[in-house]
């Protein structure tokens, strides 16, 4: 069995006290007592076997065992930082936490986000993909897009649109049909709003509008999704809408927003003015 390694806190205080060659510098530094360090240097010297400090009335000088063990223990501790460093949150209020699905990101955030930075110079985002309702249980950020049915998404969250499903595809695309599975409406209950009973049965499935929309643009087929997240698409010419036909949606995107920061309030704002 591999033999554990002494704590970490030990190493740190040999090598602040190291780079002081003072115990009381190093608890300055590292917010311990005088006493704590010089206790974790002593017991780092039991645990190894060896001397590491030859103590003097003027203070501390490293042997020849401190020497060779101090640039690879602050190699390591360097290292640690650095890959903690990636994990550190900003909690100020310019940074704002969007957590949308990756459908909304892509279809209604994307093509208008640098607008909105360009307006709130001070505003940085943070973008967090869910997909369910079950992912909004717990809040994780300052403003939620939740997709699912009113009872689905929580009370307070107020639905964006107009929506409605609608059949969207490339100007020169496919009339094959892609259907959007896990939610209520179908190609069955647009058909029969069209009054369309010989439709063909859908010939690709996809588990998102979002996913729909990007077969759709590349002209693989027709999407039956939701007229909010296709509205950027049709505006620009990437879709059209291949029948007038619009049916309610039991499910749709609702805004909920779990922060009252100037950020939070500022992208909530704008977003509603995107439907």
């Amino acid at each position: 069995m591999a033999r554990a390694l002494p704590p970490l806190t030990w190493f740190r205080s040999f090598e602040a006290a190291a780079r002081h060659l003072n115990f009381t510098a190093a608890a300055q530094e590292i917010g311990l007592t005088q006493s704590a360090v010089s206790q974790q240097v002593r017991l780092l010297e039991q645990r190894l076997g060896v001397s590491l400090f030859a103590r003097k009335a003027r203070g501390l000088a490293l042997t020849d065992d401190g020497r060779k063990l101090l640039p690879k223990v602050g190699a390591s501790l360097g290292q640690l930082a650095e890959a903690t460093a990636a994990f550190d949150t900003d909690h100020a209020d310019d940074v704002l936490t969007v957590a949308t699905s990756v459908s909304v990101a892509r279809w209604i955030i994307a093509p208008h986000l640098s607008a909105f930075l360009d307006t709130h110079p001070g505003i940085r985002v943070r973008i967090l993909s869910t997909i369910w309702p079950d992912d909004f249980k717990t809040p994780l950020a300052d403003v939620e897009i939740r997709f699912g049915s009113a009872t689905q998404v929580g009370r307070g969250a107020v639905q964006l649109g107009p929506d409605g499903l609608i059949a969207v595809r490339a100007p020169d695309g496919m009339d094959r049909l892609i259907e959007t599975v896990g939610t209520s409406e179908s190609w069955r209950d647009w058909a029969k709003a069209a009054g369309q009973s010989d439709l063909p049965a859908p010939s690709m499935f996809v588990d998102s509008y979002g996913a729909a929309l990007d077969l759709a643009a590349t002209g693989s087929g027709t999407a039956l999704v939701s007229a909010w997240l296709a509205r950027d698409a049709m505006r620009s010419g990437q879709l059209v809408q291949s029948n007038a036909t619009r049916i309610d949606g039991t499910e749709g995107y609702f805004l909920a927003r779990n922060a009252d920061t100037p950020a939070a309030t500022a992208f909530a704002k704008w977003i509603e003015t995107l439907g």
